[in-house]
């Protein structure tokens, strides 16, 4: 179902949108595609064959880490993925703003004691100063706009030796195969909306490591910063990973029927065309964020 939203009204309109409608926006796609994200991103899988989930939780050490927030934590695949891991021993909590993404996390972690809350992720008034060990962030840091605010308030949640880890967009060109798939999407979402792709989701400097890396020093500045790229795949029939890849970008959610079926024809006949052993295969380039407080 085609996504009106105010950010696709100003997008419409040739104006440039503001946070406000940016926060309508994802709240619109996510309303009516709660839990889009794991879908796709619980499949795609790195060299080693890790998820971009269990990257992230790889980052907790229960010896040393005894209180992780999960940071637009959505269906609450993350906080369910670190609860089996490392059991109840583990304080863990999570943060969404969008009440259908915690509707599906309350459900899945009904059987924890884990707590979540509702809230932007400028405004953690109800996380003390020092109290939280890890906070992790999967694939939502790229939609908060305005960041700076998001980096301030991890610093401030976290402990002196605490822990900042997110999976961002990555590098485009690094990905084989990526740009044509992406062409393809927003090619359609241009037709409707001849604007789509000038303004990105989000604050388009957290997409690029350079610019990423610049942001989070101005507010981690005595904290080490690494910056890991990741290529994460996934092999699937042709079918299958055009309604897959399409469910991942935002751009799919603001096409009409008739246009969101024109394009999932031209997603298939691509892989199609490219597959090999009779499947086909997309690759994700994601970055991985990890702040190190000294």
């Amino acid at each position: 179902m085609k996504i009106v939203s105010a950010w696709t009204r100003q997008i419409e309109s040739g104006q440039h949108p503001n946070s406000a409608g940016l926060r309508n926006h994802l709240t619109a796609v996510h309303d009516k595609n709660a839990g889009f994200t794991e879908r796709f991103a619980w499949d795609c899988r790195d060299a080693n064959g890790k998820n971009s989930y269990q990257l992230l939780a790889d980052v907790i050490d229960q010896k040393c880490h005894s209180n992780v927030l999960d940071l637009g934590c959505g269906s609450g695949v993350l906080l369910d993925l670190c609860y089996q891991k490392f059991g109840p021993e583990l304080v863990l909590s999570g943060v969404d703003m969008n009440d259908a993404e915690l509707k599906l996390a309350r459900q899945r972690l009904a059987h924890t004691d884990i707590k979540l809350h509702q809230s932007m992720a400028q405004n953690l008034h109800f996380v003390a100063d020092a109290s939280i060990d890890v906070v992790l962030c999967h694939w939502a840091l790229t939609l908060m706009d305005p960041v700076s605010p998001v980096f301030a308030t991890i610093k401030r949640v976290l402990t002196a030796d605490g822990v900042f880890a997110a999976i961002i967009d990555g590098d485009t060109a690094t990905a084989p195969g990526y740009a044509e798939i992406h062409n393809i999407i927003y090619g359609y979402a241009q037709r409707e909306y001849p604007s789509y792709g000038t303004t990105e989701l989000g604050d388009p400097r957290v997409r690029r490591a350079g610019g990423l890396k610049e942001l989070a020093s101005k507010t981690f500045n005595d904290s080490d910063i690494n910056i890991t790229p990741l290529l994460l795949g996934l092999n699937a029939a042709p079918d299958v990973l055009a309604r897959e890849a399409a469910g991942f970008f935002y751009a799919s959610f603001v096409l009409s029927e008739a246009g969101h079926h024109k394009m999932l024809i031209d997603l298939e006949t691509y892989f199609t065309n490219h597959q090999k052993d009779g499947t086909g295969c997309i690759v994700m380039p994601a970055n991985l964020l990890i702040v190190r407080q000294n």
